[in-house]
């Protein structure tokens, strides 16, 4: 069974459609401020402080090179979030034979 604290913390921070799309540029590979925040209508300080949620959250890693910050995904936090959906996934799945045995 899930410890839900840092599950929670995933969701809480997911629950942004900002932090969700950060989330999903660096789904497909590491990215630096700087890229995530041109196509975005919003500050780069802004981006900074959603990042910052994202990170503090376990669902991101940054870094500083130079000048330049880098994000990159954590993998653990997408371990979290497909183990809760495979325990919940399997309840339907059980509840769904169940009323199939019932009918």
């Amino acid at each position: 069974m899930l410890t839900y604290r840092p599950l929670n913390l995933i969701f809480r921070a997911l629950a942004n459609h900002t932090r969700r799309h950060l989330f999903e540029q660096l789904c497909d590979d590491e990215n630096y401020v700087t890229a995530l925040t041109e196509p975005l209508p919003i500050t780069r300080q802004a981006v900074l402080q959603h990042l910052a949620v994202l990170e503090r959250n376990g669902l991101i890693h940054t870094e500083k090179h130079g000048t330049v910050v880098w994000c990159r995904i954590e993998p653990h936090a997408l371990s979290l979030l497909e183990q809760w959906l495979s325990e919940h996934r399997g309840y339907y799945a059980r509840r769904q034979a169940m009323r199939a045995r019932l009918k």
